[in-house]
């Protein structure tokens, strides 16, 4: 026969599991709060509404404008090559046109985030090769959307690859003005150069060359902290509508090519390489 003690009452088992059961349901509680803050933390801007609408300047012209006129800037003492760049909004573009006024290389826009690809991109991209240029891929980053290695994996596969046959330029990254929100993504200095180092590492691990970047010295000043991390590495590509290439972003001491004009003949956009011919040519078979 049980004997109760003074001090030690009897506690039904079924209260004991009552117990348990109301902690479990309150850690249960507390960890789903917990995910849910976790997901609004990683939580993206929706994929671009208009990526028809963005190319290599399309927010430069809109942010810090573009000189008068289309015509090219006096010619320079230094060797250069003529080149422009397309996108979808410029449509089916007559390749012998501009081969016939000097044009030598091309950079086409493949994508933009990981839902975009240009509808015109076969034409453009196979059709400067076709017509005896160098040609090259870009895309529009929006930082805000996906990471720096999945735009960089989604750009390799669709267009932006690289072959060695003297004829591919290395693909370019495309940094500029929001054109959906904040300027610089709502993200910091550091977030940005981050996410560009993983766009970077992302796409040379999948084609084994370091990538161009494009980008102006006003919005880099802006957005990164004027970062200099990027100038021994990856060759820059800047935009200045003018007469030279002013001021360059910090870390680089020289350009590889400049968008002059965003009104230039047949397709409106026009760069010059920082170069002879031949050099071109070695950065295309890298």
């Amino acid at each position: 026969m049980s004997v109760l003690r003074s001090g030690s009452p009897h506690r039904p088992a079924y209260s004991l599991a009552l117990v348990a059961g109301v902690l479990l349901s309150l850690l249960s509680l507390l960890l789903g709060l917990s995910g849910s803050a976790g997901a609004a933390a990683v939580r993206r801007a929706p994929e671009p509404r208009h990526p028809d609408q963005d190319w290599a300047g399309s927010q430069i012209a809109r942010h810090e404008g573009t000189a008068a006129g289309g015509a090219p800037p006096a010619a320079s003492l230094t060797a250069s090559v003529e080149g422009v760049d397309v996108s979808s909004h410029n449509g089916s573009v007559s390749w012998p046109t501009l081969w016939n006024s000097g044009v030598r290389f091309a950079y086409v826009k493949a994508t933009e985030s990981t839902s975009y690809t240009n509808p015109s991109f076969a034409q453009q991209y196979n059709g400067s090769y076709t017509a005896g240029m160098i040609r090259g891929a870009y895309h529009f980053a929006t930082p805000d959307t996906s990471s720096g290695a999945a735009q960089a994996t989604y750009f390799a596969g669709h267009g932006g690859g690289w072959s060695r046959d003297g004829r591919t330029l290395p693909g370019a990254l495309d940094m500029e003005y929001n054109p959906y929100g904040s300027t610089c993504y709502g993200l910091s200095p550091a977030g940005l150069v981050n996410w560009m180092k993983d766009w970077f590492a992302t796409y040379k691990a999948r084609t084994g060359r370091d990538a161009v970047l494009y980008t102006s010295t006003g919005w880099w000043k802006q957005c990164t902290g004027n970062s200099t991390a990027f100038g021994a590495v990856n060759p820059l590509w800047i935009p200045r509508y003018g007469s030279s290439v002013g001021e360059l972003p910090a870390g680089w001491g020289f350009h590889t090519v400049w968008q002059y004009t965003s009104s230039g003949p047949t397709v409106g956009d026009h760069n010059r390489f920082n170069g002879s011919l031949d050099r071109l040519k070695a950065l295309a078979n890298g």
